[in-house]
């Protein structure tokens, strides 16, 4: 199993959102590395879910449920979706601010590559997310 890490601006799609709707694509990927991280998603790998822009922090745990085809809001054919479904709201939520100072975070894409919108994350590193949001 792998485990990785979506954005969303909480007020185009919030966790909440997903929690309702059960399962969603995941849509409107426009770079290639978020694209290929996209691709490289299996069934059963775990998702952390990251509000984006204000929040800017993990707030819920997700995982994939259907792996990549065509996203469906565009001819395009380069562009792809993942279909993710809700597991559990995190008690509390980590903020980026939480993450950068956890010295062992400090080499995850969310710090390095802050624009990049899907990124992997190692287990130890997912593991260490969700305890600090204990």
């Amino acid at each position: 199993m792998n485990h990785w890490l979506v954005k969303s601006e909480p007020s185009e799609y919030s966790y909440d959102d997903l929690v309702k709707d059960g399962s969603t694509y995941w849509d409107g990927v426009r770079n290639y590395a978020a694209r290929n991280n996209l691709k490289n998603m299996k069934v059963g790998d775990k998702v952390l879910f990251y509000h984006s822009v204000k929040e800017k922090a993990v707030v819920g745990i997700s995982k994939v449920v259907k792996e990549h085809y065509q996203d469906p809001t565009t001819d395009d054919q380069r562009w792809v979706v993942v279909d993710l479904a809700a597991e559990k709201k995190l008690k509390k939520p980590v903020t980026l601010g939480e993450i950068k100072a956890e010295p062992s975070l400090s080499d995850i894409a969310l710090v390095r590559q802050s624009r990049l919108s899907v990124m992997p994350l190692d287990a130890a590193a997912y593991n260490r997310i969700v305890d600090m949001s204990h």
